[in-house]
């Protein structure tokens, strides 16, 4: 149950980080059509989160809610990868990010859908369809930005080839698979590469962006080891909630 228990915790990690992230936007989009878009699907990513966390202190039994791993857990106890993390950056950062992070995010939830454990499952199938839409965005305006003007070209180039790098922690085998214990997860998260590539391989070829090469690879996100980026959304994601502990509202 503990290795269970991390895979959702890792798996809502994510999904809070990336939400996080994604809320920044709010009344900073380029346009208001965006701005909606882009908190909708930050909506989107923290309901994966409380239910993944939610399911992650039930399974651990420890008497951890939702509130207590989002909010009272340092740095170091998170276990989201770096990908996520990373600041918004331009525009085209943050459609980059939300390309890879989200067809990553769609073939996963697309096979934990049919999961043994009924929890996953149900968190995943509700999930799969969120991301769907998700991928639907961020392709419409890697289109637009690659294949627009030379400006919005360069952009997302400068975008592709910064964020590529932190994908290859995406695929990297579940922590308990690297300490040699019998468990396995739902989804090897190996298996996810080559469907990974299919995806996004075309819409970069149709966005005349070029595919980076892979070499620089950052890992440590699922152990712990973060980017100087995560303590300070930390820092104002957890503000009021440790300012007022214990309030009700």
């Amino acid at each position: 149950m503990k290795d269970l228990s991390a895979y959702a915790l890792q798996l809502g990690d994510d999904a809070l980080i990336a939400a996080q992230r994604m809320s920044e936007w709010c009344a900073r989009a380029p346009q208001i059509e965006e701005d909606a878009a882009l908190a909708n699907i930050a909506l989107d990513l923290l309901g994966q989160a409380r239910e993944l966390l939610t399911y992650a202190g039930e399974v651990e039994g420890l008497g951890r809610d939702e509130d207590a791993l989002a909010y009272l857990r340092e740095e170091h106890e998170f276990r989201n990868v770096q990908l996520v993390e990373l600041p918004n950056g331009d525009f085209a950062v943050t459609i980059a990010k939300l390309l890879f992070f989200g067809a990553y995010q769609h073939l996963l939830y697309a096979r934990l859908a049919t999961a043994a454990d009924t929890t996953l499952a149900g968190v995943a199938a509700k999930a799969a369809k969120e991301t769907a839409y998700h991928i639907d965005h961020a392709v419409t305006w890697t289109l637009r930005l690659g294949d627009g003007t030379a400006e919005s070209h360069r952009r997302m180039q400068a975008a592709v080839d910064e964020v590529w790098p932190f994908t290859h922690e995406l695929f990297e085998p579940h922590p308990a698979r690297a300490a040699e214990s019998n468990w396995s997860a739902p989804v090897e998260p190996g298996a996810l590469r080559e469907p990974w590539l299919a995806l996004v391989e075309p819409v970069l070829a149709e966005a005349t962006l070029r595919r980076p090469q892979d070499g620089w690879a950052p890992t440590g996100g699922r152990r712990g080891i973060h980017t100087e980026h995560l303590s300070l959304l930390l820092a104002e994601m957890q503000s009021v909630h440790r300012a007022h502990a214990g309030a009700s509202w």
